[in-house]
């Protein structure tokens, strides 16, 4: 793609600004706009984060970056909204306005012509887990439309595995194949085992009753706990003793980016892809497929880690990670800390596990994290060609080889959920 001028810029600019997904919010607009006044006088890449949040945002000369996070979080705003513009009102627009991630510096190039994939009607649209008399969990969606929603992207990569790739900005980064990503994910290109793409499906309480309650508590993942938990007692009491039953029926939004992310990425490249629940993931399956986890840490550890050829040194835990082993220089522990009422944001470590399959023949990456940002900030990294680069250069250390089996230990911030930074801390080879 050719890179236009700084009209074209402006001119789309303010296409996007009397858009309908612009039109709700006028902090995005100004911030838009001071942008975009930036790029096109070139000030843009020497831009802090105070000059934004004074300039572009408006705050007090008072503001702090260093404990405020405003400037980072309508940043990643603006960047979703872009992205809503484009699959609604601008999906027919010549110009691509993009925002790279790291930088404050707006793109703007030729949009290239592609084929048209799947009218969205055909997709369904995701159904909110909420029940009137019982929050039991945020932004969960019907297990059933993930795995629907999911085959859909594989076939549409399938589909285009072979066609030229579109690069706009940051999206040439969130397409592209390198060979820092082509190292990370060689031993599942190399293998002819198909590969499996496990989703969290953790355990929900059903309780029958008028409404209904689903209820989840996360020490709880085996019905055999449920029966002996006071807090289901108690709960089944204050509803007339309703009868209880297992339900994994919800899953997680975050599920569904690193479906989608994991699924662009691998989708073109491998022959065999599919997508399971974890509980119906069995030893047998691991045995017979590479398979690759995403998801909160017990689900997987507790019930599938334990028991393989090697022993992981980082162990997570219900407080965050637990290094076995120390080496000079690191923790015993590394403890989450965030809040989840009224906002949810704070740090989330992301454990990432590659190991042997229970013969050796297989091959098992795992994402986990007590936070659903924890694995989507990972998911990120090991799919994002530029953070790739990084990881191959820790993981790899003086012998420039990168190690068959190993952990990486993430941090991941985030604010509503969404990661907003995610930093290396170590990583471990295993042996």
């Amino acid at each position: 793609m050719q890179v236009v001028e700084n009209e074209a810029l402006l001119s789309q600019v303010d296409r996007i600004l009397r858009s309908e997904p612009f039109h709700s919010s006028e902090v995005l607009r100004r911030l838009l706009r001071f942008l975009a006044d930036k790029s096109i006088s070139g000030q843009a890449n020497d831009l802090k984060e105070y000059a934004i949040a004074i300039d572009g945002l408006g705050k007090p000369t008072s503001y702090d970056p260093r404990h405020n996070s405003a400037v980072r979080i309508q940043v990643g705003r603006l960047r979703q909204r872009l992205a809503e513009y484009y699959r609604t009102d601008g999906k027919d627009d010549t110009f691509l306005i993009d925002l790279p991630k790291g930088r404050f510096q707006l793109t703007c190039e030729l949009r290239k012509a592609r084929p048209e994939l799947l009218p969205e009607s055909s997709l369904p649209s995701p159904e909110i887990a909420a029940r009137p008399d019982l929050a039991v969990r945020r932004r969960l969606i019907p297990l059933t439309w993930l795995v629907v929603t999911m085959a859909a992207t594989l076939a549409v990569y399938l589909f285009l595995a072979h066609e030229p790739k579109i690069s706009a900005g940051s999206m040439a980064s969130s397409w592209g194949w390198n060979a820092d990503l082509e190292n990370i994910w060689q031993p599942f290109m190399d293998s002819k085992k198909p590969i499996i793409v496990a989703i969290e499906d953790p355990l929900f309480v059903e309780m029958n009753s008028t409404p209904g309650i689903y209820y989840r508590d996360r020490s709880l993942n085996e019905w055999k706990d449920v029966a002996k938990s006071p807090p289901i007692s108690a709960l089944r009491k204050s509803v007339n003793n309703a009868s209880i039953q297992p339900s994994r029926y919800y899953t997680a939004y975050g599920e569904v980016d690193v479906a989608f992310l994991l699924g662009r990425l691998l989708g073109p490249r491998v022959q065999n892809l599919s997508i399971i629940k974890t509980s119906q993931l069995s030893w047998q399956q691991l045995n017979d497929n590479n398979v690759v986890f995403a998801g909160v840490q017990n689900l997987f550890f507790d019930q599938q880690v334990h028991g393989m050829p090697l022993d992981p040194q980082l162990i997570p835990n219900v407080q965050g990670v637990l290094n076995v082993h120390p080496q000079p220089g690191e923790n015993a522990a590394y403890l989450d800390h965030y809040s989840t009422a009224p906002t949810e944001e704070g740090v989330a470590y992301a454990l990432v596990s590659h190991l042997p399959g229970p013969l050796r023949g297989t091959e098992v990456e795992s994402f986990t994290s007590n936070r659903s940002a924890g694995y989507v900030g990972a998911v990120q990294w090991f799919t994002d060609p530029g953070m790739a680069r990084m990881l191959v250069q820790k993981l790899s250390g003086t012998s420039g080889k990168m190690p068959r089996y190993y952990q990486v230990l993430l941090q991941v911030k985030f604010t509503d959920d969404v990661p907003t930074q995610t930093t290396y801390v170590l990583s471990h080879e295993l042996h």
